[in-house]
């Protein structure tokens, strides 16, 4: 793998992660476009352990919090929320996996997750927000959304902050919610390649790792920051136009 591949797969996974406009999809897409082989297990962990970092740096003070509180009776429920919002997604996995990598090899179903995505992003968008708690059973309706964006084009970010403001949920608790719960799902996601991964490649591709890795968390630093700023902005619903524009182009000429 050349270093530009490298820092092309770093950047898209970085910038694709977080802003609501599917990291799968958009890696089928450029696959497909710009003719790039699969980047392989390692790679692809690396890319995935670069954008775990981003999240860790920028919610280090909630997850600092989580941890010095443990014994408290809220830490220990929004834990047990977490928990219970990421069985859906384990249990998507397990149930259609194969089914599941059928869908990377089709530009077409993922142009039309990616219009889907939008549509979901723009109803979201026109709904008044409050500010009410999250709960057990919202935080499981956000997990089941958060498993279908386990198909490709259908951004998990999008779905699952697009459901957590449709619940009523406040546009910081609803980001935080969300990335909270990509956590475990990065991590998992990350497992199950390595299970797969041959690790004789590994002195080779010690560089491109590298550089993937690193690009994947300055791009998603910024992409998360960024998401940030225009979810408080009351603008996320912005992003369903790119969704549908690009969805419709990667049917009609892709």
């Amino acid at each position: 793998m050349s270093t530009t591949e490298a820092i092309i797969i770093g950047l898209v996974q970085g910038l694709t992660e977080f802003l609501p406009i599917s990291s799968s999809g958009h890696l089928v897409i450029f696959q497909k476009i710009l003719k790039i082989n699969s980047p392989g297990n390692l790679i692809e962990v690396s890319a995935h352990l670069g954008t775990l970092l981003s999240i860790i740096f920028i919610y280090k003070n909630d997850i600092y919090n989580i941890i010095s509180s443990a014994k408290s009776s809220a830490t220990k429920n929004y834990v047990s929320i977490i928990i219970l919002a990421t069985i859906p997604s384990v249990v998507f996995v397990i149930t259609s996996k194969s089914h599941i990598l059928q869908l990377f090899e089709s530009t077409r179903s993922v142009a039309i997750a990616l219009i889907f995505t939008g549509c979901i992003l723009y109803i979201s968008g026109r709904k008044k927000y409050s500010n009410q708690k999250l709960s057990l059973a919202k935080g499981l309706l956000v997990g089941i959304s958060q498993a279908f964006a386990i198909i490709p084009g259908i951004s998990r970010s999008g779905m699952t902050i697009s459901l957590a403001l449709l619940l009523g949920i406040s546009s910081k608790e609803a980001a935080k919610f969300s990335f909270m719960l990509a956590i475990p799902a990065i991590l998992g996601a990350t497992m199950l390649t390595l299970f797969d991964t041959q690790f004789d490649q590994l002195k080779i591709l010690i560089v491109p790792l590298f550089i993937t890795a690193s690009v994947s968390f300055f791009s998603g630093y910024l992409a998360l920051r960024f998401l940030i700023k225009i979810l408080n902005a009351g603008k996320f619903y912005y992003f369903s136009f790119y969704c549908i524009f690009i969805g419709i182009i990667s049917l009609l000429f892709i």
